[in-house]
């Protein structure tokens, strides 16, 4: 398979139109979406460590990686250093479409799980998924967590360059309608593109040009922190 490319402009101004505004949080920030999730989250104790919960496939899981070397322990370790508790529990599958993840899901929402991050989609097309239904799977997954009072964090994803454009601007679009859908709601946020910053460089990933190496999981971890720790603090820290 060839290197994937970053994330193309057009999904990154997409994103940011759809979400900026006046005054809005630069760079990766002002592409997610802000909201206030109100009483979604409740009142939590403030001593209590927040359960964050990885819906993933291999990129989640670490492949080729130590367990505490994946990005999502590395997102703990963030929430560690800026004053945070929080339980981690990395449900990255290898090889896992959204079909999978729609299968499972539910498993990760219990024991008071308060975040699901959703970074899936990367072998949908490998395994004959059409667009409809990678669009279908996640939005059946941010419904069914939302349901739950659950704060969902998708993170979007590029389909492989071999593909074609044609290909590669629908699966581009589902995350662009995903964010248009549930963007305004408040407890869910958007990342645009998970590898991005990592994704087509070599010295941040394995041999095979797709896994992120250690160093490319902490850029990972970096791209898609600001989001969860926006969740973080309204449930530490509720208002």
């Amino acid at each position: 398979m060839r290197l994937w490319h970053r994330v193309s402009l057009l999904f990154v101004l997409a994103a940011m139109a759809a979400c900026s505004s006046p005054g809005s949080q630069p760079a990766q920030q002002s592409a997610a979406i802000s909201g206030d999730p109100g009483d979604a989250f409740g009142t939590p104790a403030s001593d209590q460590p927040v359960t964050i919960a990885f819906l993933g496939d291999s990129l989640t899981a670490g492949l080729g990686l130590l367990e505490n070397q994946a990005y999502p322990a590395r997102i703990g370790e963030l929430l560690t250093a800026d004053g945070y508790t929080a339980d981690i529990i990395n449900g990255g599958v290898s090889g896992d479409t959204t079909a999978g993840g729609l299968r499972r899901y539910e498993q990760l929402l219990s024991g008071g799980t308060r975040i699901l991050v959703v970074a899936l989609g990367a072998n949908d097309a490998l395994r004959g998924l059409t667009v409809k239904q990678t669009h279908d799977n996640l939005a059946a997954i941010i419904e069914g967590t939302r349901a739950q009072g659950v704060a969902v964090v998708v993170a979007g994803m590029e389909a492989p360059t071999n593909l074609g454009d044609d290909y590669r601007s629908a699966f581009r679009n589902v995350f662009v309608d995903l964010l248009r859908e549930f963007g305004r709601g408040g407890d869910v946020r958007f990342v645009p593109f998970l590898l991005e910053g990592v994704a087509g460089r070599p010295e941040l990933n394995q041999a095979d040009g797709i896994h992120p190496n250690e160093q490319g999981a902490r850029v990972v971890a970096s791209v898609v922190y600001p989001q969860v720790r926006a969740f973080v603090v309204r449930i530490a820290e509720p208002r």
